[in-house]
């Protein structure tokens, strides 16, 4: 009854146009599952109210840079929502800012430009927001084999993700980072089956970052790897399942952070 009542006042605070991130209270493993995917689908609502916002402010006064804060409050709330999904199953508890990080650091190592790398910083803290509205039993420990089902909503994480945030277009190539990161060079990826060249470079890095953070974290259904047996694996997959050039040019970051 406590939690119902929070969500009635926080939506009719939001009917007013007070927006904050009071309903991201409602979205963690602790709140019961129908109040829980309202609340879900409020914080999307809110994402989508105040990139409109955005778009008509830009129409009315006519500018053409972006509004820097809007974009920042609204790239806060799906990331929030982001962590709080990764934090409905212990075992990925952070998950989404390291494979942020580390997308971010393989970037930097590969020279590209500040506002390439912070693309893919971005794409890497929502990859995952396709889970938005998993129910629970998707979220707990399961047998090495995945169950049916958990496959077949798994695989169309990338693209629901994407289909989240077309809207908000400031987000640039990181939509398609999200769209693509399960996509391998070897063309047996989800959910477009794209080859090589035809996979945006971010997810490429992306990928990287996200299959090192699954292998050496711990899993129900493996134990976590060193990260000398995680690279090893990445090399030897590297050009089929993983792009070539950004398992290098993570093996190179992996070595500096050692010396």
């Amino acid at each position: 009854m406590g939690e119902l009542k929070t969500l009635l006042e926080i939506i009719q605070d939001v009917s007013a146009g007070k927006y904050s991130n009071d309903i991201m209270s409602l979205t963690g493993p602790d709140t019961s599952e129908p109040v829980r995917m309202i609340a879900e689908a409020m914080g999307l609502m809110m994402v989508k109210v105040e990139a409109r916002e955005y778009h008509l402010e830009m129409l009315i006064s006519e500018l053409k840079l972006l509004n820097e804060k809007i974009c920042s409050n609204t790239i806060s709330t799906v990331s929030t929502m982001a962590n709080v999904l990764a934090a409905r199953d212990p075992y990925t508890k952070g998950h989404t800012e390291r494979v942020a990080n580390l997308a971010e650091q393989i970037a930097m190592e590969m020279g590209l430009k500040d506002s390439d790398i912070e693309y893919v910083r971005i794409g890497g803290l929502l990859h995952d927001i396709g889970k938005i509205g998993f129910p629970d039993h998707l979220f707990q420990p399961h047998e090495a084999k995945n169950p049916p089902e958990m496959v077949n909503r798994i695989i169309k994480h990338p693209t629901v993700g994407a289909e989240i945030l077309q809207e908000l277009d400031f987000l640039g190539p990181a939509l398609e980072y999200v769209r693509s990161h399960h996509e391998r060079p070897d063309g047996k990826g989800y959910p477009s089956r794209l080859k090589d060249t035809n996979i945006p470079l971010g997810a490429k890095i992306i990928a990287v970052a996200d299959s090192f953070d699954a292998m050496t974290t711990e899993r129900p259904y493996q134990k976590a790897m060193t990260p000398n047996v995680a690279l090893e694996i990445l090399q030897r997959h590297a050009g089929t399942k993983w792009d070539a050039e950004c398992v290098r040019a993570f093996g190179r970051y992996l070595t500096n952070v050692r010396e």
